[in-house]
């Protein structure tokens, strides 16, 4: 029997530390905004505060008509705590308008 994605969710939420999502672990981190020029220093200053960038670890990608960036990181996360304050201060950022 197959397990549903919002079943794996779930799961998570109430354990998140079960199987599947073993602390340290590579994961990518997500970011979109404006492509103002200063958006991808802006992901990177925030994630620096919780965690350690490797610059070649990080990848960006315009929208099609290049009014949005899409900015990639992957770090080497320590924690579920880590990671939800790495989420809270991305959600907080007036730039970012969507983190995945």
């Amino acid at each position: 029997m197959q397990r549903s994605a919002e079943t794996d969710m779930k799961t998570r939420q109430q354990n998140p530390d079960a199987p599947g999502f073993q602390f340290p672990c590579d994961y990518q981190v997500k970011a979109m905004g404006l492509d103002d020029g200063e958006f991808r220093d802006t992901v990177i200053e925030i994630l620096s505060d919780h965690c350690t960038v490797d610059a070649g670890r990080i990848s960006c990608r315009a929208s099609a008509n290049g009014k949005y960036l899409s900015v990639s990181v992957t770090i080497q996360a320590e924690s579920r705590e880590q990671l939800d304050a790495i989420y809270d201060a991305l959600t907080a950022h007036e730039k970012v308008l969507m983190r995945l």
